[in-house]
């Protein structure tokens, strides 16, 4: 029996997606057997609750490294600058739900944990399902996209997928984003579906911006549309075509609103009349965030390049190599992903799509060894959709099975023993 077919594909990846679940939080349970490496959780939550508070197994044993900072602006907003390093969308999401399920549960009872591991579960199915439907928007093939969303199931991200992390809402904001991109692609050119899904894929990818900033290299898909529509234009000139472009660029600056917005909050509230008036409000582009990853995160180009630093990106180097390899091999041969879906003008458009969202994944892994702190990289390539059809094609190639095979070891054992190290505060991160 082929592994990877299946008549009722959905059915399946449910079952795949309960089980591995299952598996990662039977992990960090298993977790609780060790004292914790590090207190930090335990008088995180007594300091936000108080001694008498009910904590569930669950939240101590997820709300781990980051999800503390999510956290705790859910819970007290933005008290410490150093906090604006993290998305918005988190903690404003989380938030508003625990407000609305305040009356329907006990005083004593630490909510907040609770509803963002349910939003990162769901985030996580419904990213898993958008990733299905966009493969066979793309390519036609079925297995292929059963196979995909299987792999994104079983994405080395692991257990950040179901902590208070942004990790899962990023990818199924983007993978909506991606959808509905598709969708707009595949509708008659010039017409109002094409561009109010377009303008909608947007949206989405500014609504993933705000809770990662990562979610900027959306707007290469924009930015590609946008100049297509602009060399038609240049060709024929006609209102037609001058109207092509609106849609692109008012997508383009939704995905940057994404980012303006939260910095615009943060300038009033330090920059304006009554603000403190910090360094970074006097730069040219006045970025709150770009300073407090210089400022306490130490962020900056090559600044990770140190000898300490040499086990993290050797621990990085597989994910990177998987991320640069897809991607070059997606941007010169696209038609691995989109051979079955053979629609006149459509084919060309959805072959840019995939070399864009094969050239943004690429430059997400070129950035993690320049700038970022390498380690992440593991779990941020989990809203990348690229890497999962190439991978997904090496297991459908008898020629690149084992390459396939390889890969898919890895990510399981990879989230498994990260799995078992995150909840017991360990690193990586």
């Amino acid at each position: 029996m082929d592994l990877f077919s299946s008549s009722q594909p959905i059915r399946s990846l449910t079952a795949l997606f309960i089980a591995w679940k299952g598996f990662l939080l039977a992990v960090s349970l298993g977790a609780a057997v060790a004292p914790d490496y590090d207190t930090s959780t335990s008088l995180f939550f007594d300091r936000m609750y108080g001694h008498n508070i009910t904590i569930p197994t669950i939240a101590a044993r997820l709300t781990r490294w980051d999800a503390l900072y999510f956290m705790h602006s859910t819970i007290r907003g933005y008290t410490y600058e150093q906090e604006w390093a993290f998305g918005l969308g988190l903690p404003t999401t989380v938030g508003a739900i625990s407000r609305s399920l305040s009356s329907l549960t006990p005083a004593n009872y630490a909510l907040e944990p609770l509803v963002a591991i349910a939003l990162a579960h769901a985030s996580h199915f419904v990213a898993m399902l958008a990733l299905h439907r966009l493969t066979m928007i793309l390519s036609g093939n079925a297995k292929l996209a059963f196979v995909s969303s299987a792999l994104h199931i079983l994405s080395p991200a692991g257990l950040f997928l179901s902590a208070p992390y942004n990790e899962s809402p990023f990818a199924g904001l983007s993978f909506m984003g991606n959808l509905l991109f598709a969708v707009s692609l595949k509708s008659k050119a010039n017409g109002v579906k094409r561009n109010v899904t377009m303008l909608a894929s947007g949206i989405l990818f500014g609504a993933a911006t705000a809770f990662r900033s990562n979610g900027l290299a959306s707007g290469l898909l924009f930015a590609v549309q946008a100049v297509d529509a602009l060399l038609l234009f240049a060709r024929a000139p006609s209102l037609c075509t001058l109207l092509s472009m609106i849609a692109p660029v008012l997508g383009g600056l939704c995905v940057a609103a994404g980012s303006v917005v939260p910095q615009t909050v943060a300038w009033m509230r330090y920059c304006g009349s009554d603000g403190v008036g910090r360094p970074w409000c006097e730069k040219m582009i006045p970025s709150i965030y770009t300073f407090v990853q210089d400022h306490y995160w130490n962020v900056g180009f090559l600044r990770y390049w140190t000898l300490n630093q040499l086990p993290l990106f050797l621990l990085a180097s597989p994910m990177l190599a998987i991320l640069i390899k897809s991607g070059l091999d997606l941007i010169s041969k696209p038609q691995r992903i989109t051979t079955a879906s053979r629609n006149g003008a459509a084919e060309s458009d959805l072959n840019t799509f995939v070399r864009a969202l094969a050239g943004s994944q690429a430059l997400i892994a070129i950035l993690a060894i320049t700038t970022y702190h390498v380690q992440i990289i593991t779990r941020i390539s989990s809203g990348y959709p690229a890497w999962y059809w190439w991978v997904g094609s090496c297991l459908m190639d008898k020629r690149r099975q084992g390459y396939g095979v390889a890969i898919v070891m890895f990510m399981v054992m990879y989230g498994s023993i990260q799995g078992g190290l995150f909840a017991s505060f360990l690193p990586p991160a």
